[in-house]
Parts: structure tokens; C-alpha cells; sequence
């Protein structure tokens, strides 16, 4: 675990070599992106196995598409577009400063530093790396020490191929987090909950460090209200089952309860236990479903179930009789019904294979509970019906939406990714993101035939006449 001085110094090193070579060509930022690209798809067994360890098992089939496939989509994406995105822009002048001329130019901010969680090790790091990259800084990133052997891994990988005054990765427990979060970074990204969010924030603010912080909260996905009756239907339970079942629910986007029309509760549930039985045979022993990452999560989504079971509702098992195992944490999906707002699984982020379902009279009951609580990070809905979808997407405020799929939005590089409120702020991905980790310089160019120079004193008639036409 490096001491906090040792920290400093990395970093001092990185923010020596940005203010030396404040504003890296194209060249060096595309050989950077390939240089990660690389690495990724040089040592894809050994990343799979690491982050596989790191939750006591999860299938390297996931982690290929969860995380190295869109890893490898940013990067890509980023190399595309560098061109463009570097190209200054023009902006229009107003018609008393013509002919002058008006761009933004954008340009690296220098030191940056990346917290990254522990549920998606890999892209976590790499999807704001990208942006970082192609924005021409240099990076410090923060692994997390619930992720030991990614995070081993990965520094491991950087620090033979990238200089560390151009990119190194630190690992260490919390207290290493701390110190991190307190460095003079030029821009502070950080994935994670939103309690650690308020500390990060807070000891960045020390150095007006500006930061991104990527949150959480309770993803809603909502059914409509004339989806139950239609074809549509078993569809829609699919893709909220498959969303939540992903990583074992733990995704900061997962879908988090589900609002589906009073009285196709155990219609749901029915279609719920196909999708599993089809997605996770033998779920107890099948190597497709992962395992909860330790035992203070496992014990945290138990007591969830316990005190929903205490408070009266219906814990209703998803997975054909599968029962949780605490020796390996393994924890079978379950859906919860007739749960109170005041239990925590209603109040807490889940992140876990726990899905509790309310019914609604009508859509606006539905919309009226999803901003009845904190924004969340992600919303997901299912309808046919246009204006339904339209009503929604109005009326609601999340971080993104993903309409008839869950997670989708987050993998289309050309839109931004970030919360709002509670769930975040800021953002990134794609330009997004190279506008988060870019200054935007204000630029005006004066022409040689400005009049400007009309407008100094000494003030007299002529500066009169002139005012009153800019005022009129």
C-alpha cells in the first residue's frame, strides 16, 4: 500500500510533465488510446480471472461483455472522433464586435484523477480514462481495494506500458482513497456510492478541485399501463430480469424496484421464473451467475430480506427452490411484494438480486412515486404508446433512459453517461467526456477594421450618438 507522501509524488510527477507539455498532439493522445487498447486485448484471460477472484466468482463471459467490450467500444470510439473533437469551434460574434471572430478551443486540464469502484473494475477505469486520454492528460487512477487483484493487475499492466508521469494506477485501502481525493487534482472523477460521493466532494473542494461524481440511487423500471395485455409483455419482464441478474444486481444502473399495473403481480413473477430457469439452470451451481463480492454485502442484502420477511411481505424465490449459500455467496435472484417505503430495501440502494414490485392505478401514480424520491441514475419503461413514452420521458428527471431494454444507454458511446442530484453530477463518454476533462478557452480575434476604438474617452457627442444606437 503506498504511503500518502509517495502519492504526492506520483502526482507531483504527473502535474510537472502536463504543465511541461501542457497540450499533447493527436499523435501521442492516439498512441496512448492504443497503447490501453492493447493492453486490454493482450491480457483478457488473466483480467477475466482477476475479476473473477476479486467476487469469488464471476463468468468470464460477463466481464468480455460488461466490461471489455464496452471498454474497447470507448476507446474506439475516442480514436474515431479525435480529430474532430480537437478541431477548434467557431462561435458567432455579435454584430457591434464585427469583423472579429469567435472560437472555443479546448485543451487538457493537466492532472486528473479517477476513483474507481469495485462492482466494474475494469470499465469503471476505463471508460473515463478514455476521455481523459484523448483530452490530452495525465492520469492518476484510484483502484478499489474491495477489487485487490484487478486492481494488482491492472497497475501492473500500466506500469509496463505507459510512463508513470503519463499514466500510473495506485491501489490501497480507504485511508489511501482519502489521501487521493485530497490531491490538488486539475479534475476529480469518482464512481461509487453516494455517501462516499459527499466525502470526495468535500475534500476536493479543499483545492476547488472540480469534480464528476458518478452516484447511485433507486432505478426505477416501469411497465405500462397497457403493456400487461399485450405480446409485449413477457418481453418486458425479460429484459428487467436479464438487467437485474447481471453482476447479481450489483450495477449502479440496474434496475432497482419495478412499478408495473395493479394486478399483474403474479403474472410477473410467473414470467420472472422462465427467464431464470432459461438464463441460469441449476442457478446454485451455474457458472453464469455471479457471486455477491463479500461477506458484508451478503450479510447487508440478507438483512434486507429479514426485515421485509419481518414486516410482512412476500419474499417469493425466482430461481426453482435455489437457497442462498453464505459459504459461497451465492444469492439467488428474489422478487419482494407488499413492501413498505420505510424498510431500507425500499429506502437503500439494493445492488443486489433483490427486486421488490409495487402496482400502480395509473401512470401518474407511477410517475408520481418515481419523483417522489431522490433522481435516480437511470429510469428504464416499457410501453408501445408514444405519448405514454413521451409523458415519461417529460415528466421524469434521471441521469438516463433506456426505453423498452434496461443498461442500454449506458453503452452507446455518443451519449453522456452521469446522474443528477442524488445520483450524480456531471458527466462523460464519447465528447462528453472529452469536454469534461478539456478547458474550454474563450477566444476572440480582432480585426483591423474594428470600431471599437470609438468607444474610449474622452466621451463626448459622438460617443452619445453611438451609445443610443447600441441601446435603442
Amino acid at each position: 500500500m503506498p504511503h500518502p507522501d509517495s502519492l504526492a509524488e506520483r502526482f507531483e510527477r504527473q502535474q510537472r510533465a502536463a504543465r511541461g507539455d501542457p497540450n499533447p498532439g493527436r499523435e501521442v493522445r492516439e498512441r496512448r488510446l492504443l497503447t490501453l487498447d492493447r493492453l486490454l486485448r493482450d491480457n483478457e484471460p488473466a483480467i477475466a480471472d482477476a475479476v473473477s477472484r476479486d467476487f469469488g466468482h464471476r463468468s468470464p463471459a460477463e466481464t468480455r461483455l460488461l466490461e471489455l467490450f464496452p471498454s474497447h467500444e470507448a476507446i474506439r470510439h475516442a480514436r474515431r472522433h479525435l480529430r474532430r473533437w480537437m478541431r477548434p469551434q467557431g462561435r458567432s460574434v455579435s454584430l457591434w464586435f464585427q469583423p472579429g471572430r469567435a472560437q472555443v478551443r479546448f485543451q487538457p486540464l493537466g492532472a486528473v484523477g479517477i476513483i474507481v469502484p469495485w462492482n466494474y473494475p475494469i470499465f469503471l477505469a476505463i471508460a473515463p480514462l478514455a476521455a481523459a486520454l484523448a483530452a490530452g492528460n495525465r492520469v492518476l487512477v484510484k483502484m478499489s481495494e474491495m477489487s485487490p487483484n484487478s486492481a494488482a493487475l491492472l497497475a501492473e499492466l500500466v506500469a509496463r506500458s505507459f510512463a508513470d508521469d503519463e499514466l500510473a494506477v495506485v491501489e490501497g485501502d480507504a485511508s489511501v482513497a482519502r489521501a487521493f481525493s485530497r490531491l490538488p487534482f486539475d479534475h476529480l472523477l469518482f464512481t461509487g456510492s453516494t455517501p462516499v460521493g459527499r466525502q470526495v466532494m468535500r475534500a476536493a473542494a479543499d483545492n476547488l478541485t472540480p469534480v464528476t461524481l458518478e452516484l447511485g440511487g433507486k432505478s426505477p423500471a416501469i411497465i405500462g399501463p397497457g403493456l400487461a395485455s399485450t405480446q409485449h409483455f413477457a418481453r418486458a419482464v425479460e429484459r428487467i430480469i436479464v438487467g437485474k441478474c447481471m453482476n447479481a444486481g450489483q450495477t449502479c444502473i440496474a434496475p432497482d424496484y419495478v412499478l408495473l399495473p395493479a394486478g399483474q403481480e403474479q403474472a410477473f413473477i410467473a414470467r420472472a421464473r422462465r427467464v431464470v430457469a432459461r438464463c441460469y439452470p441449476d442457478i446454485a451451481n451455474n457458472a453464469d451467475y455471479s457471486t455477491i463480492v463479500d461477506q458484508r454485502h451478503y450479510a447487508r442484502l440478507c438483512g434486507y430480506v429479514d426485515e421485509a420477511r419481518a414486516s410482512g411481505a412476500k419474499v417469493v424465490d425466482l430461481a426453482s427452490g435455489a437457497v442462498a449459500d453464505p459459504a459461497t455467496r451465492r444469492l439467488p435472484p428474489l422478487a419482494l411484494l407488499d413492501v413498505g417505503d420505510d424498510l431500507h430495501v425500499m429506502q437503500d440502494e439494493i445492488f443486489g438480486p433483490l427486486l421488490p414490485i409495487r402496482p400502480y392505478r395509473d401512470l401518474d401514480e407511477a410517475i408520481a412515486r418515481v419523483n417522489a424520491r431522490p433522481r435516480p441514475l437511470a429510469l428504464y419503461y416499457f410501453d408501445r404508446d408514444r405519448a405514454n413514452i413521451a409523458r415519461v420521458l417529460d415528466e421524469t428527471v434521471s441521469g438516463g433512459v433506456t426505453i423498452n431494454d434496461t443498461i442500454l444507454h449506458i453503452a452507446q458511446d455518443d451519449l453522456p453517461f452521469g446522474g443528477v442530484g442524488a445520483s450524480g453530477m456531471g458527466c462523460y463518454h464519447g465528447f462528453e467526456g472529452f469536454q469534461t476533462f478539456s478547458a474550454k478557452k474563450a477566444v476572440f480575434r480582432q480585426s483591423r477594421l474594428s470600431a471599437i476604438g470609438l468607444f474610449k474617452p474622452p466621451y463626448g457627442a459622438l460617443f452619445d450618438r453611438l451609445t443610443r444606437i447600441l441601446l435603442r
